[in-house]
């Protein structure tokens, strides 16, 4: 007797277990689970009744608001295909992902409506547009359309490996790539994220990360799988976290490197009650010691590393602690905790290989390429079987990233391929010379790229966020390199920044920086 794994289960079990429980707070609305999955069947059925069948593609362009928490189960019920784009795009991008995944439903929060109005005309395969939050003369208003229907709605039979999701990529080369997330990859990655950070329905969960961003880790459906609390936040700031955190007693949250760095500098002000305890499970870059180090030290939470790609739905591995870590210092503890860990006892093999496809030896050392195979790896591209093929073609998906292997099993990114310095024929992990730079007490965030250079072939260097009122000369942040590390590995080249490039993720957008200072020569 089998029943098919999907995200789907925890819904139908939450209702049973814990609908008299709070499930969702959004500002000043609050809703139980049984309230949340009532509104959630009505979506169903107004879907219905707009036409969309078992397959159909429906895009959400929103922040981390209910209505977008109730898109990755009133679609999926449908047997239709969720498609959560980034709203922090711009039009262009948002006609590409809608044509591209052949939506025939969009929906849309207030704020962007303007930018989809303007490519409206070019988005042939769309039958219907939904305003989220606002009423619109030109579109469906979603709040109208529940308040009239009823909740019941034609269920059709969904097998695990149906398409659940289409997460497009950030991107930051060539066009977005829709990534193919199964019903069955999602259920899988979840109960690997229960079985290494175990929630319960004491748990409150705050939505610091976009949940359109590889469906919010799958803490979308996590945190309902325990019976926890999802708080939404549909905009990030730092004060805001910090008095959410400390009113509605948050015990969980997810931020990226970049995201952890703004709460790690945050004022006293705005630190002070902050609740002491939260887990916080981070992703997306490797994260500095240093940032983990002042987290756990001075907050008083506790960081799980955790990676993936959107391509793995995401996790496939997570730095898991081990009773010997404890007896270690804070800061030897912290650069443990910078590695990206071992596989989930859910999500299958991870490999790091060398170019012949061996694995390379677990010195710490020798670097190769991240490879893995298992329940967790997408689908494939949608509609793009060359790049499908690329990647995974050899029955391993090939993340790209570069990383070696402790002695003790743990994996540690180095770079990304494409991000390793080769400068005179040495090879430079531009991760390593920025965790030695966020060292330095002026520096806020960095980042290091190889830059052209006449005598080397190209040379590391760095652009600079200073922390607010702090500065240093090149020539003492490059002694203070030189004290710890090889002199090849040290910047040739330091340009302060107000700001770094990123993705809506928080990802460093690297290739910017690389064509924003050609020609520099070493100093």
């Amino acid at each position: 007797m089998e029943t098919p794994l999907t995200p789907l289960e925890f819904m139908r079990r939450a209702r049973r277990l814990y609908a008299h429980r709070e499930a969702v707070v959004d500002g000043a609305d609050r809703w139980t689970y049984g309230e949340f999955f009532d509104r959630c069947d009505r979506w169903s059925s107004a879907l219905q009744e707009l036409g969309v069948k078992q397959g159909d593609r429906v895009a959400y362009i929103a922040p981390n608001t209910h209505a977008q928490l109730e898109s990755f189960y009133a679609v999926p019920q449908l047997g239709a295909v969720l498609v959560p784009i980034n709203f922090r795009l711009v039009a262009d991008d948002f006609r590409y992902m809608i044509q591209h995944s052949g939506a025939t439903v969009v929906c849309v929060s207030a704020e962007y409506l303007d930018a989809v109005d303007s490519i409206r005309a070019d988005l042939k395969s769309v039958k219907h547009f939904v305003a989220l939050d606002t009423i619109h003369p030109s579109w469906l208003s979603y709040e109208e359309l529940l308040a009239e229907v009823s909740a019941d709605f034609v269920r059709p039979a969904i097998a695990e490996n149906d398409l659940l999701t289409i997460n497009y990529t950030s991107g930051t080369t060539s066009r977005p790539k829709g990534v193919m997330i199964t019903h069955r990859n999602a259920w899988v990655n979840c109960v690997g994220m229960l079985a290494h950070t175990p929630m319960t329905p004491a748990d409150t969960y705050l939505w610091t990360l976009p949940m359109f961003h590889a469906n919010g880790w799958t803490f979308t459906w996590t945190v309902t799988a325990a019976g926890g609390r999802h708080i939404c936040l549909p905009k990030f700031d730092v004060p805001t976290v910090f008095r959410v955190a400390k009113a509605e007693r948050v015990t969980r949250l997810c931020a990226a490197p970049t995201v952890l760095i703004m709460l790690a500098h945050a004022p006293a002000e705005a630190r002070q009650g902050a609740p002491r305890g939260v887990g916080v499970m981070t992703a997306g870059a490797p994260p500095a010691a240093v940032t983990i180090q002042r987290i756990e030290d001075e907050l008083g939470w506790v960081i799980t590393q955790m990676y993936g790609l959107t391509e793995t739905a995401p996790a496939i591995s997570i730095c898991e602690p081990l009773p010997e870590h404890a007896a270690l210092s804070g800061e030897d503890r912290a650069r443990i905790k910078a590695r990206q860990g071992v596989e989930l006892i859910t999500s299958g093999e991870l490999r790091v290989v060398d170019d012949k496809g061996d694995e390379v030896p677990a010195d710490g050392t020798t670097a190769g390429e991240i490879v893995a195979r298992g329940n967790v790896i997408m689908a494939g591209y949608y509609n793009d079987p060359d790049a499908t093929e690329k990647c995974m073609g050899d029955g391993w998906f090939h993340t790209g990233d570069a990383a070696v292997v402790h002695p003790d099993g743990y994996v540690q990114i180095t770079d990304r391929l494409k991000d390793v310095i080769i400068s005179g024929g040495e090879n430079i992990s531009s991760v390593e010379v920025e965790a030695m730079l966020l060292r330095h007490e002026a520096i806020q965030e960095v980042a290091v790229v190889g830059l052209p250079d006449e005598k080397w072939g190209e040379s590391p260097h760095a652009f600079v966020v200073f922390k607010s009122g702090q500065s240093a000369t090149p020539e003492v942040l490059r002694v203070f390199c030189r004290a710890s590390m090889a002199h090849f590995k040290v910047p040739h080249g330091f340009t302060p920044v107000t700001e770094l490039p990123k993705t809506a993720t928080g990802k460093i957008q690297k290739f910017v920086l690389r064509k924003g200072r050609p020609n520099i020569t070493a100093q």
